[in-house]
């Protein structure tokens, strides 16, 4: 049965020797100069063989072991079978540059020779040793060029900002949300002044996400830039983050790159990181809690490697402390403030708590435990609960203390801060403000249970991954003369609908995701898919509910880590043969320029540009997407 931990069995992805002779391939200096495949392709031998080799396999006695038809038929596509790991490298296997792995000295890259570039030898050396953060801070620059470029247009309240912005604006002027006036958003747009005022409102969703919102309102004021800011910023950094994970889940910089230019430009993540809505936010400590819980792991088995030495050691294995976790913790922190800003979070919060613990029994399996459940239930399922539930638990009540601090005196304070006061109750021993929140948060879960109301853009999520019902936040139709129209009749839409050609994409390498979890226990596989299936599948079971597509942005990050794994083995592992290589590169190559292109078409789309309606009609590929 798979799991997501990983096998102690020659088919683990390791570090791998290119082959003599062998085209290094397109792929990052110091990747290419240690070896280690560029590709997610895991080796699935323990011999020393190269291309060409047909006779067979090095066994313990130095005598050729005959190697079966099929894989010396894989052999002539560019199959290299890997030398096997040692038991420190299987545990953690080396990053592919860096301080104390890059060399001092790196070779120049043949194909910069060849297209006449000559770099300083330092420079060079330089490059290569940093290219782990200099690529992926170029990418984040690029996607932060692309956020921030027109950030206040439309010049309006677009869609659910109309909630968010000003109860942004409430938190940080009163310490809670308010009823606004009716024409707020008339005043609030023509810079007539903020009509605050202190009648609580009713609101069901938790504060920090629109603490966040508010901190760019404080910065640059009332208004569309200022309400967006700091979206915009976590949108940015999600790049960074992105670019990141999986240059280490992947032990490839050029696949993070990858994974962070992918980000960059698709649509959903683009809109909803220029709009002043939750789900961005919600999605950013998703995915800094994934990122957590991957440096843990590397972390751990590391301490692991370094305690058991060349070989598992069975009673090592069994008595071993794993200590002190603080990147657990700091996951633990994250997912907290994911369910402060939207409930969906709770469903993160067991996700990866099953995965952090599933890891820990991979790690025991390979240092040799003959028992790894029973000894993961002992010594570590009580950490990680602590670490994951218990701390999210203090944050996300921790989130909520403007409404703790505001006045119970009725219509003074928070909705539903007097609730408590004077209410006779069987549990005298909890305070007041904590039985009040309880009974608000009663209310909340009814609230979302039985919300149906029919809406324009509601979607059912087994039509996300196709895009079937994209989600418009503005819409306007200027005629000849207005907002830039040239022609007779023009459109102006900012549409909530991801880059089509990257979806569809994405759910071809989910399927590439569920063999190589199930057929050949990638653990990286099993990863992606535990971080999209808990933002995914938990809104079947509300598909009675007004639900949107926009929801999706939270699962978005792992759906470009289930293509950016499709890339790495459409390249192939660094020792394959050049044509191989070649072609793949080719291949993937192409598929990332097509969808670069598929963003760029929709971008006035993206952005509400004022296009002329024959090519928004263009745009409009599907009778569901107007």
């Amino acid at each position: 049965m798979p799991v997501l931990t990983d096998q102690p069995s020659s088919a683990l992805p390791g570090p791998r020797e290119a082959a003599p002779g062998d085209d290094p391939g397109p792929g990052p200096v110091s990747d290419r100069v240690r070896g280690h495949a560029e590709g997610p392709e895991p080796s699935a031998g323990t011999g020393t063989s190269t291309v060409g080799d047909t006779a067979g396999d090095t066994g313990a006695d130095g005598a050729r072991e005959p190697r079966p038809a099929w894989l010396r038929g894989l052999a002539r596509f560019g199959y290299t079978p890997a030398l096997k790991a040692s038991q420190a490298e299987r545990l953690a296997p080396p990053m592919p540059d860096g301080r104390g792995v890059t060399p001092k000295r790196v070779p120049p890259s043949p194909l910069l020779l060849r297209l006449g570039i000559s770099l300083p030898a330092p420079l060079w050396s330089w490059l290569c040793r940093w290219a782990g953060w200099l690529g992926p801070l170029a990418v984040a620059l690029f996607a932060g060029l692309l956020r921030f470029t027109g950030l206040g247009q439309p010049n309006a309240i677009i869609f659910d900002e109309t909630y968010y912005a000003k109860d942004a604006y409430a938190l940080w002027h009163g310490g809670y949300e308010i009823s606004w006036p009716e024409g707020a958003n008339d005043k609030i747009m023509a810079g007539a002044g903020v009509p605050y005022q202190s009648n609580p409102s009713y609101v069901v969703h938790p504060p920090v996400g629109k603490w966040i919102i508010g901190a760019g309102e404080q910065l640059f004021g009332m208004n569309p830039f200022g309400w967006r800011f700091a979206v915009a910023l976590l949108g940015t950094l999600s790049v960074l983050m992105v670019a990141r994970i999986a240059r280490r889940l992947f032990r490839s910089t050029l696949l993070g790159c990858v994974a962070g230019l992918l980000l960059a430009v698709d649509g959903l993540h683009f809109v909803l990181s220029r709009s002043a809505l939750l789900d961005l936010v919600v999605m950013f400590w998703i995915l800094a809690a994934f990122g957590c819980l991957l440096l843990d792991r590397d972390r751990t088995r590391a301490r692991i490697a370094a305690r058991i030495g060349d070989g598992p050691d069975t009673g090592l294995a069994h008595r071993i402390n794993l200590g002190w976790r603080p990147y657990r913790i700091a996951a633990g922190v994250c997912v907290g403030l994911t369910c402060a800003t939207k409930w969906s979070g709770l469903y993160v919060a067991a996700a990866f708590g099953l995965l952090t613990v599933l890891w820990d029994v991979g790690s025991r399996r390979l240092a040799g435990a003959s028992r790894p459940y029973l000894w993961t239930l002992v010594r570590d399922a009580v950490p990680a609960f602590v670490s994951i539930v218990g701390t999210s638990v203090v944050v996300y009540i921790t989130s909520w203390w403007g409404w703790f601090a505001s006045s119970t005196v009725p219509n003074q304070g928070g909705y539903g801060r007097d609730w408590a006061v004077g209410r006779s109750t069987d549990f005298p021993w909890i305070p007041e403000g904590l039985r009040a929140l309880w009974h608000y948060h009663s209310t909340v879960y009814d609230f979302h249970t039985h919300l149906s109301d029919p809406h324009t853009y509601q979607s059912n999520p087994w039509s996300w991954l196709v895009v079937g019902r994209p989600v418009s936040f503005f819409y306007e139709s200027p005629k000849q003369g207005q907002a830039g129209c040239t022609v007779s009749e023009c459109a102006r839409e900012v549409l909530g609908i991801g880059t089509p050609l990257l979806w569809w994409t994405g759910a071809v390498a989910l399927v590439y995701c569920l063999w190589r979890w199930a057929v050949r226990r990638d653990w990286r596989a099993g990863a992606v898919l535990c971080g999209l299936a808990a933002g995914y599948l938990p809104w079947f079971v509300y598909q009675q509910r007004t639900i949107f597509l926009f929801y999706a942005v939270c699962f978005v990050p792992f759906l470009v880590l289930a293509v950016t794994m499709l890339i790495g083995a459409m390249i192939g592992p660094a020792g394959a043969s050049r044509d191989r290589r070649i072609i793949g590169s080719a291949g993937a190559g192409l598929l990332v320029l097509l969808i670069m292109w598929n963003f760029l078409f929709f971008y006035p789309l993206y952005t509400g540009e004022t296009i002329p309606m024959d090519d928004w009609r263009q745009r409009m590929w599907f009778n569901s997407w107007i």
